[in-house]
């Protein structure tokens, strides 16, 4: 019976010496695997993935902790699948049970979770748990992290010997998390230079600024992995920041957007010079008008570019779709070198325009000195050789011929002066252009209907629309923008003024409830006085969505 007891006890020995070897077998397996991996989010999923199947744990997690030190901003779980994760609803952001591993960074171990202090229960549709292994992950001298172990398989607690293991893949995972970082890091640095290069060189081989505008925008998109990329620049006299080029989801929605100073992230980068992050753009209370659009958004992240009496010259704006990572210190820094590059670019495109501008306007002075210097002296010359060789005519019929040409000559002159003068003043009128005007109304009229239109600009609106028909313009484009606020009841507003060959439309467009057949009022009556006085029309729709469709036109002076 004592030999029995005896080969019993060295079995269980036996036993226990095998379970350790092959569970620290499991753990060298698991420090290799994610050891493995350079890309940072391969290396947070076999981390969580190694944790739960190391301590036979049914539901495992990974938060990320946040740039303020106190809540989440990432959190990666194992277990449950993406139905059941979309019925629990948003990810935890750190509070309760999970908050206490972040303000307390060492290992907690819960044979109840629920009847822990700081538990506050669980959402609907959630699993149940109970028992509980955090462990805190530590990144050199900083906890980057914690795993969060739940419901060890076959109703067991988790032991001192989980714990150990535990931490120590914690560990390895933090060293494991450094390479990642500083692999991304110079990936993302090489990137960064080659995007600056590429839009330098853009820029020298003459590319207009609409173009560096658009790569400027995709690069920027494609090595942050944002969901949304936008470019926005000050309209002159107004409180906002027009979208003048927009790259990713909804794209064609934001791009035209005016976007106020007040309220919004790109206002606050515009009027501070600085970089500025969220956490969730879709909900910051910070910058309730960024909510109606950039829905469903989560990190978010406005840079200016380059900055001139304390303000920017304009704002680059990138957000990540919701869970995703936030834009850390190690981000902005490369982002904030790309920005000021891309406002030197910005710059160099615009003094190339003012000098080709400056070109065009000298030739055009060449012109006017030419046609005055020599055509018009010349052709005074010659009316007076004309006029004094006609008292030597006796021909009555030839004497009038040569009468007539003289007039001819003289009302020549006259044209190549007026030549001269519109050659000498275009383009030197005083006050903004049509563009400049056009976004300021449109940027103003947010704050009567309540959300921020759209408006989209084509063609040569500061060149070949004349003063007085863009006096015209703006007046329509008032009267539309305060006939929608008051009786449309519309939720969205698009604006639309397009310069074509001959004719300049202006488009407003709105979901409300549109404009019954016989309520025409007063007001569309004066567009249309206004329109007709002009030669031009103006049209009242009713799509089939809903809401109305005004169409406001006037012809162009050709040749202008």
């Amino acid at each position: 019976m004592r030999l029995d007891e005896l080969l019993d006890e060295l079995q269980v020995r036996i036993d226990a010496v095998r379970g350790t070897r092959d569970r620290v077998h499991s753990l060298l397996e698991a420090v290799v695997s994610v050891g493995r991996e350079l890309e940072l989010a391969q290396v947070l999923r076999r981390i969580v993935e190694a944790a739960a199947l190391l301590v036979d744990a049914d539901y495992g997690a990974l938060g990320v902790i946040g740039p303020d030190g106190r809540t989440l901003s990432q959190f990666l779980t194992v277990g449950l699948d993406e139905a059941a994760i979309a019925e629990i609803g948003p990810l935890p952001a750190g509070h309760g049970l999970l908050g206490e591993v972040i303000h307390h960074p060492e290992p907690l171990r819960l044979t109840d979770l629920g009847a822990h202090s700081s538990s506050h229960g669980f959402p609907p549709h959630h699993p149940p748990m109970r028992t509980f292994l955090g462990v805190p992950i530590r990144v050199r001298d900083e906890v980057f992290g914690n795993l969060y172990l739940t419901d060890k398989r076959g109703g067991a607690d988790f032991d001192p010997e989980d714990e150990t293991v535990i931490s120590t893949l914690s560990v390895a995972a933090g060293v494991a998390i450094d390479n990642a970082r500083l692999y991304e890091g110079s990936q993302r640095q090489q990137r960064w230079l080659k995007a600056n290069a590429e839009i330098t060189e853009s820029l020298l081989s003459g590319s207009p600024r609409p173009a560096v505008l658009q790569l400027i925008a995709l690069r920027a998109q494609e090595i942050t992995g944002a969901r949304i990329s936008d470019i926005s620049m000050p309209v002159p006299g107004a409180e906002g920041l027009f979208v003048e080029f927009a790259v990713g989801a909804d794209s064609k929605a934001r791009q035209g957007l005016v976007v106020p100073f007040a309220g919004s992230l790109a206002g606050t980068a515009h009027r501070t010079g600085q970089p500025v992050t969220v956490v969730h753009a879709s909900d910051d209370a910070r910058h309730p008008a960024d909510v109606q659009t950039q829905g469903g958004l989560g990190p978010a992240v406005a840079v200016p570019l380059g900055t001139a009496g304390g303000e920017s010259r304009g704002v680059l704006l990138l957000a990540r779709a919701a869970g995703e990572p936030v834009f850390g210190e190690n981000e902005l820094e490369p982002l904030v070198a790309f920005a000021g590059q891309a406002a030197i670019a910005l710059e160099l495109a615009e003094r190339r325009r003012d000098a080709e501008q400056i070109a065009l306007l000298e030739e055009r002075d060449r012109i006017a000195r030419d046609l005055h210097d020599l055509a018009i002296q010349r052709l005074f010359a010659t009316g007076m050789t004309l006029q004094s060789a006609a008292r030597l005519v006796e021909h009555e019929g030839a004497a009038a011929r040569v009468s007539r040409a003289v007039d001819d000559l003289d009302e020549t002159i006259k044209i190549i002066r007026s030549t001269i003068f519109g050659l000498r003043t275009k383009d030197r009128e005083s006050g903004p252009g049509l563009r400049a005007r056009a976004a300021r109304a449109v940027g103003d009229a947010a704050t009567t209907l309540g959300h921020p239109p759209r408006l989209s600009m084509e063609g040569l609106l500061d060149t070949d629309v004349p003063c007085e028909v863009a006096d015209h313009v703006m007046a329509a484009l008032g009267e539309l923008l305060s006939n929608a606020a008051r009786h449309a009841g519309a939720t969205r507003v698009a604006v639309a003024l397009k310069a074509d060959p001959g004719e300049v439309v202006l488009t407003v467009s709105d979901n409300g409830r549109g404009i019954p057949a016989q309520g025409r009022r007063s007001g569309l009556r004066n567009l249309d006085d206004r329109a007709q006085r002009l030669g031009g029309s103006f049209t009242v729709d009713a799509p089939d969505e809903g809401g109305s469709r005004l169409v406001w036109r006037a012809p162009l002076p050709t040749g202008s």
